[in-house]
């Protein structure tokens, strides 16, 4: 074999696991996160915080943000060979959160200066390494020259040390000159790491403590930090309620969460694949962009995979994806994210996974979904008709324009009973078969649907077709019968030609004449 060829790595290679890495600019907040995150972890094992937290600060008139941690920091004889190093992490697959190396130069690509600082607790120097990204830039740019990896590393870096305080313990990343202004909108970021940061769950969310009872009894633990942008705490971004409208400005609430259910699943040597839980709205139907915690959301520990978007493929009716709030916790060590963290990287371990989660879908939650929109459309034919009996009723009292219009309403009438009569069993066939898993759920749907009116049909109303009508033209006592008489034909040519709404008013209009 031939060792004459030396091997280079090119200086692209930086480019490509650091400014071209991710689609979406906010992931820069999740890694840096999650690296803290990681570091509070072993400070806690070794007893230097309780819980640790978490701080980010984004000063868009300085166009400067900021993480920071309170946890192990790194000891000074060690800041360079981590810092600056790229791909060569000493964390573990499967356990750790991160573990490329590779997530904490994600802010080259949005920034002048990437600035590392850190000291560990017992030392008294502080460590600070400085990547310049626009220098970065403009050697990866510059097509004349092909300088290998390591070398552009050590051209676009600086470290320097100085004195701290002994007792002081922590690791600070700030991004200089952030080029990108969607980095700097305090209220998107807050949203975007309401869904993506392992934060816990709000007070506020009314299920949250059936959730933590759950997790509690399932003997589970989910990976939680304090966090805090701008000195107010994150929270997962769930609420009870269901809104429409375009934007905030204009938001209306139309309904709520009425029940949440818990699934997990097992690999074939019994360990745990996945837990989750999922709300199920009043209505469920699909929930529109303004309700941003929607559809069923990916984490492993605790920490969104991909988007909103990404278990949408799973299921039987992709738009079922959205007709909920939910997540599906990945717990098995073998389902590790893939570089993107888009996804978890194809192993035995992903495919059962995907086999399973797919079929919970396909099953379960497909069927809860038919379901509930067979019991809402069997509710509505239900209503329909009762509001049809009383509409009827209301113009047996004020009369009808004539006699062809109580014929047709009639036969309306009796062909909604029909159909109310056919719901009404559906209703009790859904009762009696809905599979036990979503039973108790679909109780709760009729229930909601039916609070505010009945599901009785008023079987005692049965207009006879013979008796006398009474007509509108009756109550104009300024005419004479033969003048009624010829209102009654001009009312009859205006509800033929002219539209519902529109024949009803001018009725109305003349007979304010004559009454």
């Amino acid at each position: 074999m031939d060792n004459s060829v030396k091997t280079i790595i090119g200086k692209d290679v930086i480019e490509s696991l650091t400014i071209g890495m991710y689609d979406d600019s906010r992931f820069i907040y999740r890694e840096y996160i999650q690296n803290a995150a990681d570091q509070i972890d072993k400070a806690r094992q070794v007893g230097l915080v309780d819980e640790g937290e978490i701080h980010i600060l984004i000063d868009s008139q300085k166009r400067t943000i900021s993480i920071e941690d309170d946890a192990t920091g790194i000891e000074s004889n060690k800041v360079e060979s981590i810092l600056k190093n790229i791909a060569q992490s000493t964390k573990q697959r499967g356990i750790n959160k991160g573990f490329r190396g590779i997530g904490r130069l994600g802010g080259l690509g949005y920034c002048a200066k990437l600035r590392f600082e850190t000291s560990a607790k017992g030392e008294r120097i502080k460590s600070t390494m400085v990547w310049d990204a626009n220098k970065l830039k403009a050697i990866i740019n510059d097509r004349n020259t092909k300088e290998e990896a390591s070398a552009v590393i050590d051209a676009v870096t600086s470290y320097q040390t100085e004195r701290e305080e002994s007792d002081k313990h922590y690791f600070r990343v700030t991004l200089e000159g952030v080029t990108n202004s969607d980095l700097l909108d305090v209220k998107e970021i807050r949203t975007y790491l309401s869904m993506v940061a392992p934060a816990p769950y709000s007070k506020s969310f009314v299920y949250a403590k059936r959730i933590y009872d759950e997790i509690k009894n399932s003997d589970l633990s989910l990976d939680e930090y304090k966090i805090f942008i701008n000195t107010d705490q994150l929270f997962k971004g769930y609420n009870s309620y269901i809104y429409e409208g375009s934007d905030s400005s204009n938001k209306k609430k139309i309904g709520e969460i009425i029940d949440i259910l818990f699934f997990k699943e097992y690999d074939k040597s019994k360990k745990l694949l996945y837990w989750g839980w999922y709300g199920v709205t009043e209505k469920n139907q699909s929930l529109n962009q303004i309700n941003f915690a929607r559809g069923f959301r990916l984490r492993k520990a605790n920490i969104q995979i991909g988007t909103e978007d990404t278990l949408t493929k799973f299921h039987r009716d992709r738009r079922f994806q959205f007709y909920f709030f939910g997540e599906v916790h990945a717990f098995h060590n073998d389902l590790i994210p893939n570089a993107r963290r888009d996804n978890f990287s194809e192993n035995d371990t992903y495919y059962e996974y995907e086999t399973k989660l797919k079929s919970f879908f396909h099953t379960t939650i497909h069927k809860l979904c038919y379901t509930a929109a067979d019991v809402n459309s069997a509710v509505k034919a239900i209503h329909t008709y009762n509001e049809s009996v009383s509409q009827f009723k209301q113009k047996e009292e004020e009369g009808f324009v004539d006699g062809s219009e109580k014929k047709s309403l009639l036969e309306n009438l009796e062909k909604k009973k029909d159909e109310a009569i056919k719901a009404q069993a559906k209703l009790e066939s859904i009762r009696s078969k809905t599979v036990e898993s979503i039973a108790p759920t679909i109780t709760k749907i009729i229930e909601r649907a039916t609070s505010n009116s009945t599901l009785n049909i008023d079987q005692a109303f049965a207009p006879a077709s013979d008796n006398k009508p009474v007509f509108r033209t009756d109550k104009l006592s300024k005419l004479t019968k033969e003048q009624r008489k010829f209102l009654g034909n001009i009312f009859s040519v205006i509800k033929n030609v002219l539209p519902k709404e529109t024949a009803e008013l001018l009725i109305i209009k003349i007979e304010e004449q004559y009454i």
